[in-house]
């Protein structure tokens, strides 16, 4: 984590990471003011709320409830030695809790991760450099030994060079483009199973998770998949891109190309091909408006469509932006250190996605791998033991269905809440795609977070229902079928292998998955990106490896955004009129009452803000609000209250609000009667909001003014910052 400080009046200080900012000081007896704590006052608190947290998660987990239990620290200190000190936490507990749960807490104070940090004893580097904002240097902590020129590095199956000299390759592309790279946590809590989060410093959204048999070959996931990204501008999709950007040459690539909609808003002549359109417009109502660019919401540039390839007959394609975004989130995008390695990655996963929809969705029962079978890979066969260990039943089966698909499936059970968590892996290799399964099923989880899953299920409606698809492609929370575990398999167990051999086996096994593709009868599209140093491939198979219905390009399409995005960012500045009109189109849009905000206008608010957190719901009853409109206010109050999961703070103002509007809505009550008695409840300064609010004094209670120029906006702007690293990258390379 990037943590910049700031030099304030006298010896306070200004810490600034993520979205929070943290002011220090020293005490008056050291010539500060005293109105903070010390830099060390908060080393402290941290060890005592690190060891808080852990206790927390475990009683969650168990059900236990918090409220007689507390916490304390003292630090006590050598008087010979000021920095030799004891860090004293005593923790009390209920009586009535078990002795196995007063063991599981103390085990739980112990993995403080603060305590483990100091215990460790931490490494400081320190240095000078011409520009902190410039200097790219990474800082990926732990990097692997070996030869980067790869004569004594470690290879590994289905990578084209020596993880070493992927991961330094790699590193310096990253470096070039003036990103750091920071490692926000690993995880190795089953053998042979590492995983890491790795993120831009400067921008936490722009992040990904890397998996692998070793810390090397997880290191190289997460950094392959973070170039992968930024290569297709996945990070950024559904954002507004800023009006500086939207009226550049270019939005998104040097070789995109505008098409204006035809006569009666017809799609555009130029984009899709005749296959597509059979697929994507199967009734003929799309629209060219449909297709409008998210991220520029420039109307009046038409429809901006990118060039892809089409595998039978290497003609290239156009296809818009807008489409791409809405129906494959990240499926068929990979990095790798050659064109054919990065066309095997991303192919594996399109056909890991598909067939695992297909089995989900047909309640597929699967064979298991034979045990003789699991012995040939050992390693393996030791993460799935420790995890037996430690409680949860594992079941291995064969996801090829007979032999067709490059896929595996390792499936954990969970007896202590009864979920299920089904993990799918793919690659030519048999033993890459099952390690790829398990590897899956821990990335980024501890034990505790096993607990999450649901349990299977026997109603078939909301196995196949679309939405569980989605689920199990973001994080494979999805249900499961109960006839998924049925011991009578539906297809043959087969040991298959779909793998190259010598030195071009990743052409081979290319080739080879293409030609699944091509026996199935489907068309592919792929577009590559070079222009960071690696290759990069995107590929769609229409009508196979969409995440999202086709559909949602006319009923759920991000581009809505444009319809509310410039007003609701200039909400302040908005006549009645015009924040009537607002109101009106919120209404008929139909949209969900409890969609955010951010989610709706492609805006990164600070999370901890009331922007952060506003729905649609609380934005029409701010509106109620500032157009006087009491009833119609009061009813959305109460509903916010009833499904109100914002701030106790937020709450309590409605709650407020709720009293002071059905005063104002009787004739036989008077505000002055009760005011003593709520200022004493809610506060003098709430009450003064809540009064201005229903009185149209104050207009957006909680709500900073911002613009289309994103002012103040402190979190959407570091993340627009770093696509402009990318967007100066690509349009430097266009220029030379």
């Amino acid at each position: 984590m990037e943590i910049k400080v700031n030099y304030l009046d006298n010896l306070r200080l200004e810490a600034k990471f993520d979205d929070f900012t943290v002011i220090a000081d020293q005490p008056i007896r050291y010539k500060g003011d005293g109105s903070a704590p010390g830099p060390f006052d908060y080393f402290l608190a941290s060890s005592a709320m690190c060891a808080a947290y852990f206790v927390k998660v475990y009683c969650n987990a168990r059900d236990i409830p918090t409220e007689n239990i507390r916490l304390s620290q003292n630090n006590i200190v050598d008087p010979e030695n000021r920095y030799q000190q004891i860090f004293k936490i005593q923790v009390e507990l209920p009586e009535d809790l078990s002795a196995r749960d007063r063991e599981g807490i103390l085990r739980s104070i112990d993995r403080c991760t603060v305590k483990k940090v100091v215990q460790t004893g931490p490494e400081f580097q320190i240095e000078v450099v011409e520009n902190i904002d410039e200097d790219a240097q990474a800082l990926l902590l732990g990097k692997p030994t070996g030869d980067a020129t790869g004569e004594n590095g470690t290879w590994i199956e289905g990578k084209d060079l020596p993880l070493e000299q992927t991961i330094a390759n790699m590193t310096k592309m990253l470096a070039d483009l003036g990103m750091k790279i920071e490692i926000a946590s690993w995880r190795n809590i089953v053998p042979h199973v590492w995983s890491l989060h790795v993120r831009d410093a400067a921008s936490p959204m722009c992040f990904t998770n890397g998996k692998g048999a070793t810390k090397e070959s997880a290191l190289c996931s997460a950094l392959g998949e973070f170039i992968e990204r930024l290569s297709c501008n996945f990070f950024y999709n559904d954002q507004f891109f800023g009006e500086e950007i939207a009226g550049s040459r270019f939005v998104h690539y040097p070789c995109e190309e505008w098409f204006q909609p035809g006569p009666n808003d017809a799609l555009p002549a130029g984009i899709l091909d005749d296959y597509t359109r059979k697929i994507y417009d199967p009734d003929g109502e799309l629209r060219g408006s449909h297709l409008f660019d998210t991220n520029s919401g420039r109307t009046e540039r038409g429809v901006v469509a990118l060039p892809f390839v089409r595998r039978s007959d290497g003609e290239t394609v156009y296809f818009p932006s807008n489409l791409i975004e809405n129906l494959y989130l990240s499926n068929g995008m990979s990095a790798g250190n050659t064109l054919q390695e990065a066309q095997v990655q991303c192919l594996s996963e399109i056909f890991e996605r598909a067939v695992k929809r297909r089995i989900i969705e047909e309640e597929i029962a699967l064979p298991d791998v034979p045990l003789a079978v699991l012995r040939k890979h050992p390693a393996i066969l030791e993460g799935i033991e420790a995890l037996e260990a430690q409680g949860f039943p594992i079941l291995v089966k064969d996801a090829s269905l007979g032999g067709q698909f490059p896929v595996m499936c390792v499936t954990l059970m969970n007896p202590k809440t009864g979920g299920v968590f089904a993990c799918f892996g793919a690659h030519p290799s048999f033993h890459v795609a099952l390690e790829r399964s398990l590897t899956e099923l821990m990335q980024g989880r501890s034990f505790e977070g096993l607990n999450d899953f649901l349990p299977p299920t026997f109603n078939s409606l909301a196995v196949a229902e679309p939405n569980n698809y989605v689920e199990h492609f973001i994080d494979s929370s999805g249900v499961v079928s109960w006839r998924f575990f049925s011991s009578k398999a539906d297809v043959e167990f087969v040991e298959w292998d779909f793998s190259g051999s010598g030195s071009s086996s990743t052409g081979q096994e290319a080739a080879g998955l293409f030609r699944i593709l091509e026996e199935l009868g489907l068309e592919s599209y792929m577009m590559v990106h070079e222009d960071l140093g690696a290759p990069v491939c995107r590929i769609l198979v229409p009508g196979y490896s969409e995440v999202y219905p086709v559909e949602d390009l006319i009923w759920d399409n991000t581009n809505k955004a444009l319809l509310f995005r410039e007003d609701i960012l200039n909400l302040h500045e908005l006549s009645d009129d015009r924040l009537a009109d607002l109101l009106e189109r919120l209404e008929e849009s139909q949209i969900d009452d409890h969609e955010d905000i951010f989610n709706l206008i492609g805006i990164e608010f600070d999370e901890n803000t009331v922007w952060g957190q506003l729905t649609i719901l609380e934005l029409k009853l701010l509106i109620n609000l500032a157009l006087g409109q009491q009833e119609e206010a009061l009813d959305r109050a109460q509903m916010f209250l009833q499904y109100n999961n914002n701030t106790v703070e937020r709450g309590l103002f409605y709650q407020a609000v709720c009293a002071v509007l059905e005063i104002a809505l009787d004739d036989e009550l008077e505000l002055d009667d009760y005011l003593y008695n709520f200022k004493r409840m809610f506060g003098e300064e709430t009450m003064n909001a809540v009064v201005g609010s229903v009185n149209g004094d104050v207009r957006f209670h909680g709500l900073s003014p911002t613009n289309m120029r994103l002012e103040g906006l402190d979190r959407h702007q570091r993340l627009i910052e770093s696509y402009r690293k990318l967007h100066a990258h690509r349009a430097a390379l266009s220029e030379g």
